[in-house]
């Protein structure tokens, strides 16, 4: 498998995610810039997180016109693996290849600390060997709250597009855990084919041993 990252202006995640993917997980990986025009042979394209250019328009959604984001978007359509952290997560909403939208949290306030996931989708690579098994990662954001219509969200759960939800240390979603407000305590979401990720929890900053916490690496593992 070869990775990209694709690095944005205000992208402040890349580097965090390309040490993870080959100091701590032993992959060679493609550094892509946002002007490039196609992936270089990524099979795995990875969009990091930060503060896209045009934020105060909406998170992601001036850099979803980035000219890398057309050879995503296609590379995606062709069944090519995409996931996006955070930031990228927002880009890959705004690109309509995942299914709702990041609203500013319901605090109004940046929310910066260690959570709790629950791996729920059973048919995704990255979640089906976890599934139900509660995982701390840290969020750093001020827009991940997830919304979606009533109808979105029903076929997200018909399709088990639902990737993770924040739930509390025992497992449990509960209000109390839900960081932002986001839909049903919300965390992450795949496409209807399996092959698109977001989620906005930082998995590679809880991926080395020197950090004291390895749970986002068995996320990335996964990928592996």
């Amino acid at each position: 498998m070869k990775f990209g990252v694709i690095t944005f202006p205000g992208s402040n995640c890349d580097q965090d995610l390309i040490y993870s993917l080959t100091h701590n997980l032993g992959q060679d990986v493609v550094h892509l810039w946002h002007k490039d025009t196609d992936l270089h042979g990524c099979d795995f394209v990875f969009l990091p997180g930060g503060f896209s250019y045009g934020d105060y328009l909406r998170a992601g959604a001036i850099a979803r016109f980035s000219p890398i984001m057309d050879a995503v978007i296609a590379h995606a359509k062709k069944g090519g693996y995409v996931m996006g952290i955070c930031n990228g997560f927002q880009m890959l909403c705004e690109a309509g290849l995942l299914e709702g939208a990041l609203l500013h949290n319901a605090s109004t306030k940046f929310v910066c600390k260690n959570v709790y996931i629950r791996p729920e989708c059973g048919s995704a690579i990255l979640t089906q060997d976890m599934r139900r098994k509660p995982l701390k990662v840290p969020i750093a954001h001020a827009e991940g709250n997830y919304f979606c219509s009533d109808d979105a969200f029903k076929k997200l759960q018909d399709n088990d597009q639902v990737l993770f939800r924040y739930c509390d240390a025992n497992g449990r979603i509960t209000d109390e855990a839900n960081p932002n407000g986001s839909f049903d305590n919300i965390a992450g979401v795949t496409n209807i084919a399996k092959n698109v990720f977001g989620m906005m929890p930082h998995p590679e900053r809880a991926a080395d041993s020197m950090l004291g916490n390895l749970d986002g690496k068995k996320i990335l593992s996964q990928l592996v």
